[in-house]
């Protein structure tokens, strides 16, 4: 793809090959509850394996203060292995003499996965130390790990500053599948946000809004722009602090864009089974809380995303992990996969709600990137990306 170098330039047999992959998976107990990351993660390794390199694969886990056992790769390095069908070797930690020894006897078509990367303290800094110590390991990088491209990490980027780096395969179907959003998608254009936060994808109402045909907003963001219109909204989740900045969107030139819920599904608890009923989007009672869109807004969203011919999804209705709370993530999911045009999805949760309704492969592009997605459609510069380009004519 222009402006970088891609797997396909790079001669990797016999050469110790560094690949930042994102296989930040969610984990409770130990396990692994989701390995969407881990499986889009594995064709670049095993194309690397079969073209006889040396692979080094360095990735981030969660957020872990110091270096958190909890948050070890070791899980991870064992189900890359059970996927893959190959040996798959842990080492001790991200840089020093005893990784050093692991990576120096590794044979061509051998892969070994550093230790979780933030479990050193300059991974987020991007400590020009760091960045040296791990470059040394190895003598080519691949950029693969596209959720975390927007961060000007030693790893993502520090790394890329010194060894000759190439996107890998994952990467560039993700810059292309997003991208074909970016500038001339086919019309009607539309685009549903959901989540918890709205301050999370502010910065994307702002920059699509004057792009899209329509922009659907549910989950718990949705309250905040309630309530900015007046509406009452009892105990749902409001960011106090944001209520004047989407007011001002709402009231602005393209605020008839926004379709905000017209009815809502709220419990007296947040709890699976709470006590919950169907009110007016108005009518939120004192003490209850929205927890997904009613049937109303849910046909109604579910039509409009039936009838686009572009449709990015980033974030959940509702509470789609329990059933009650589940039917307005579901009618979107369903919308998307009977959709003929050119529907993209980002974000965990949304992949998740995918996986859990049978649906993740009835969508275009199922992206592996939430925050990472989100800013390239902002029209942002992605640091992981950009660095890549320096290169390109080398």
């Amino acid at each position: 793809m222009a402006g970088y170098l891609t797997v396909d330039d790079l001669e990797v047999a016999s050469r110790r090959v560094l690949v930042r992959s994102d296989l930040n998976v969610p984990m409770e107990g130990g396990e692994i509850t989701d390995d969407f990351r881990i499986r889009a993660a594995l064709e670049t390794i095993q194309e690397l394996r079969r073209r006889r390199a040396r692979v080094i694969v360095c990735s981030h886990l969660g957020r872990p203060v110091d270096r958190d056992p909890v948050f070890s790769m070791s899980p991870v390095t064992a189900h890359l292995a059970h996927l893959g069908g190959f040996a798959c070797r842990q080492a001790p930690g991200v840089v020093g003499p005893g990784v050093e020894r692991i990576v120096a006897d590794m044979m061509p078509g051998e892969v070994v996965v550093l230790e979780n990367t933030r479990f050193e303290p300059g991974e987020t800094e991007n400590d020009p130390n760091l960045a040296f110590e791990m470059s040394k390991l190895a003598e080519l990088f691949v950029q693969d790990a596209f959720g975390s491209v927007h961060r000007a990490h030693a790893s993502t980027v520090g790394v890329a500053e010194r060894l000759r780096s190439a996107a890998g395969p994952l990467l560039v179907e993700e810059l292309e599948g997003l991208g074909r959003l970016l500038e001339t998608p086919a019309r009607p254009y539309v685009v549903v946000l959901g989540g918890a936060k709205v301050s999370d994808k502010l910065g994307v109402i702002e920059n699509l809004l004057p792009k899209v045909d329509s922009m659907l907003i549910g989950g718990g963001m949705c309250f905040t722009l309630l309530k900015a219109q007046g509406k009452e909204v009892g105990e749902s989740l409001v960011e106090e602090d944001q209520v004047a900045a989407v007011a001002s969107l709402l009231s602005g030139p393209d605020g008839e864009k926004i379709c905000l819920p017209i009815d809502l599904a709220v419990a007296d608890a947040f709890a699976e089974g709470a006590e919950h009923q169907v009110v007016p989007a108005d009518g939120t009672p004192p003490g209850w809380r929205g927890l997904d869109i009613g049937p109303e807004t849910a046909a109604l969203f579910a039509e409009i995303v039936g009838g686009a011919s572009s449709v990015f999804w980033n974030g959940p209705m509702g509470v789609f992990e329990w059933e009650p709370f589940r039917a307005g993530t579901q009618a979107v999911a369903e919308a998307l996969a009977a959709n003929q045009g050119y529907t993209a999805v980002g974000g965990g949760d949304s992949a998740a709600a995918l996986a859990l309704l049978g649906l993740e492969d009835q969508v275009s592009h199922l992206s592996t990137g939430g925050g990472a997605g989100l800013e390239l459609l902002e029209g942002k510069e992605l640091p992981g990306v950009a660095v890549l380009r320096k290169w390109a004519d080398g």
